[in-house]
């Protein structure tokens, strides 16, 4: 009896012990889960917190790395800058000055300029009278060289007489006149010939005559020559001004 009032109440003790035990562990594990939950939760807030830390370092580090370089480029650039400013007045000062400069520039070249004017306009009234007295000259010389001429191949073919009858005669006697450079005597022995008429006395030597003649012709030629050549400098010179 004794026996088995012992078995009874060690099976009813385990049957209430069991659910009892059982509802402890369900118990446990509801309280548990949560804190497990929580500290998950706190855990992975903690690594994206380190995660972010580690970011805003990395930022920070950008950060403080672009101030000192950037600190230094801008004290650079506020130097640079104030290098300038301070130089700005003496740069405004010869630009000034060069700008006067320039106006004076200016004014001096408009009265180079007028001057040029005026001096090419004197150059050109003076070339175009050269041009003329030469071309006066060298209508009278050549005229005088073909008088001479004529009278030299009248000479030479005994047709003085002939000659003096013409009006290129009476020309030659006028030139022999005016001639500076010719000696008396020969003067006097051409107008003495070119005086003479058909019917004339007057036999010249004709030699003689003709000598004179040529050698007059030959110094009017040269000096034609050398008149010639003074007028092609002269249009040199003047075409060199105007350019």
């Amino acid at each position: 009896q004794g026996a088995k009032r012992a078995i009874f109440f060690g099976v009813l003790a385990a049957c209430i012990r069991s659910p009892v035990v059982a509802l402890q562990q369900q118990r446990d594990q509801v309280l548990a889960n949560p804190i497990r939950k929580v500290v998950t939760m706190l855990q992975n807030m903690m690594k994206k917190v380190e995660q972010e830390g580690a970011e805003e370092k990395k930022l920070f580090d950008k950060f403080m790395c672009y101030c000192n370089s950037g600190g230094k480029d801008l004290e650079a650039s506020i130097s640079g800058a104030s290098g300038k400013v301070s130089a700005l007045p003496s740069q405004i000062e010869v630009a000034e000055n060069r700008l006067v400069q320039l106006k004076d520039d200016i004014k001096q070249h408009q009265t180079d300029r007028r001057a040029a004017k005026e001096a090419m306009a004197k150059a050109t009234a003076l070339r175009e009278k050269e041009a003329a007295e030469y071309a006066a000259y060298k209508t009278e010389t050549d005229a005088t060289n073909q008088a001479i001429a004529k009278a030299v191949a009248a000479l030479e073919k005994g047709m003085a007489g002939g000659f003096l009858q013409t009006a290129t005669a009476h020309f030659l006697h006028d030139v022999v006149m005016k001639k500076e450079d010719i000696k008396e005597e020969d003067r006097q022995e051409l107008l003495s010939f070119l005086a003479a008429g058909t019917g004339s006395s007057y036999a010249p030597q004709s030699g003689e005559i003709t000598g004179i003649l040529k050698q007059m012709g030959d110094e009017f030629a040269s000096h034609l020559a050398e008149a010639t050549e003074v007028e092609e400098q002269a249009i040199e010179v003047y075409e060199e001004l105007m350019k």
